[in-house]
């Protein structure tokens, strides 16, 4: 039986494009209908808890059905299913990557598709900052914290501060900005 959700899961992960909740189809057909491990209302209970549970979904989804379907090891080997393909397509890619990344195409290829991922980053980012009440008043918060972590003076080790760190100073400055605008309000 673990044999049989090991290589469901594995298939899942490999053949679906998307991740995360577009497995959702995937995992109802092959748990509820080819395999009826389980029927449509737990595989919905499942869902909404592996909705709330910290994590990546689609693994937080095999891992609970794992665990349901065999406890303990079938959670472990749903979680390993559904993450080794992308992990094994990682690691090609990086190797791949490696032996090529000198090359003059894949580099311009590379400075091509950067202002498409800042684009992409951007987006929820703006949406992320008119939630949070980001205006021209409190931006420095996120700009400084942005140009530290980017750290123009990299190459000096005296200059290095952890990422981790700078996010923890920022969110300070930002709990501290909004205590004083509430106390002066």
């Amino acid at each position: 039986m673990l044999l049989k959700f090991f290589i469901t899961c594995n298939k899942i992960g490999a053949f679906t494009l998307g991740g995360g909740y577009a497995m959702i189809p995937s995992m109802e057909k092959e748990f509820v209908d080819n395999h009826k491990w389980m029927d449509k209302q737990e595989f919905m209970d499942i869902m909404v808890v592996a909705q709330t549970t910290p994590g990546i979904f689609a693994i937080d989804m095999a891992s609970h059905i794992g665990y349901k379907l065999r406890g303990i090891w079938g959670g472990i080997v749903g979680a390993i299913g559904i993450a080794l393909p992308s992990i094994i397509a990682i690691l090609v890619i990086a190797m791949c990557f490696h032996n090529y990344k000198d090359n003059p195409w894949v580099e311009r290829f590379f400075m091509g598709v950067r202002p498409s991922v800042v684009a992409l980053i951007a987006a929820p980012v703006f949406k992320m900052a008119k939630t949070a009440n980001i205006g021209w008043n409190n931006v420095w918060i996120p700009v400084l914290a942005c140009l530290l972590i980017s750290n123009p003076f990299s190459n000096n080790p005296a200059y290095k501060v952890s990422p981790i760190l700078i996010i923890i100073l920022a969110g300070v400055a930002g709990w501290l900005y909004g205590k004083w605008k509430r106390k002066n309000n």
